[in-house]
C-alpha cells in the first residue's frame, strides 16, 4: 500500500522519511483547506498538542483564506500541493511549473508536496531550485472509501517508523476516515513514546 521503496531513488533528492534517530513522526495532510473538514482537524490537533504541515490546494485557499490564516495562527506548517491539483504526468513543465507558482501567491512556503506523487523529471529538475520536495513515508488511503477507518487505522499501525512522514487528507473524500483515525493514531504514536516534528523549510 506504500510507494515502492526500490523506486525512490529515481526520484533524486527529495524527503520520503526522516534521517533522525529521535521518536518523532511528521504527520502532513493534503488537499485542504476545505470548511467541511479541516477546522475540526485543527481541533483535534490542538486537543492532543501535536502540530502538522498542511500542503494546500492554492484554489482552495483562494476560496477559504480565513480556514488557511487558522492553520497558521495554531502553529502549523503549510506548503504548496499546486493550484489546481495537478497529476504531473498529464501536463508540460511549464504548465506545471505555472501552476505551482499560482498557488505560491497563496501559499507562502518552500516545500512542495506533488499530488498523488505524479511528477515528470523535467518537472521535479526545475521545481527543485525553488522547493524542497516531499514526498511520504507513510501514505494512509484515508481518502478511499472503499476502506474502514479500522482498515485505516491497522496502515498507521502497519508502518510505524522513526521518522516516518505521514499523509492524511483534509479531503470531503477523506472525512470519515481521517476524523475518526486520526485520534486513535496519535494516541498510538504516543503510546509508542513518538512525538510530533514540523517539516524543515
Amino acid at each position: 500500500m506504500q510507494f515502492p521503496r526500490f523506486l525512490r531513488p529515481l526520484f533524486g533528492n527529495v524527503i520520503w522519511r526522516a534521517n533522525t534517530s529521535s521518536k518523532v513522526i511528521f504527520l502532513t495532510f493534503d488537499d485542504g483547506p476545505v470548511p467541511e473538514v479541516t477546522p475540526r482537524v485543527l481541533d483535534i490537533l490542538d486537543r492532543y498538542g501535536w502540530k502538522a504541515t498542511f500542503f494546500c490546494v492554492g484554489d482552495n485557499v483562494a476560496k477559504y483564506p480565513e480556514i488557511y490564516a487558522d492553520v497558521l495562527k495554531r502553529g502549523h506548517k503549510t506548503g504548496n500541493h499546486t493550484f489546481n491539483h495537478l497529476k504531473g504526468f498529464e501536463y508540460s513543465k511549464q504548465e506545471y511549473v505555472e501552476n505551482v507558482a499560482k498557488a505560491a501567491g497563496f501559499i507562502d512556503s518552500k516545500l512542495f508536496r506533488p499530488p498523488h506523487g505524479r511528477i515528470k523529471p523535467s518537472q521535479l529538475k526545475a521545481l527543485k531550485k525553488h522547493y524542497k520536495i516531499v514526498m511520504w513515508d507513510v501514505i494512509t488511503h484515508d481518502y478511499n472509501k472503499k476502506l474502514s477507518p479500522d482498515q485505516v487505522y491497522g496502515t498507521v499501525q502497519k508502518y510505524l517508523r522513526t521518522g516516518s512522514l505521514v499523509v492524511f487528507h483534509d479531503s470531503v473524500k477523506a472525512e470519515k476516515n481521517v476524523l475518526e483515525v486520526l485520534p486513535r493514531a496519535i494516541e498510538f504514536w504516543q503510546s509508542r513514546g513518538y512525538s510530533w516534528a514540523l517539516l524543515d523549510e
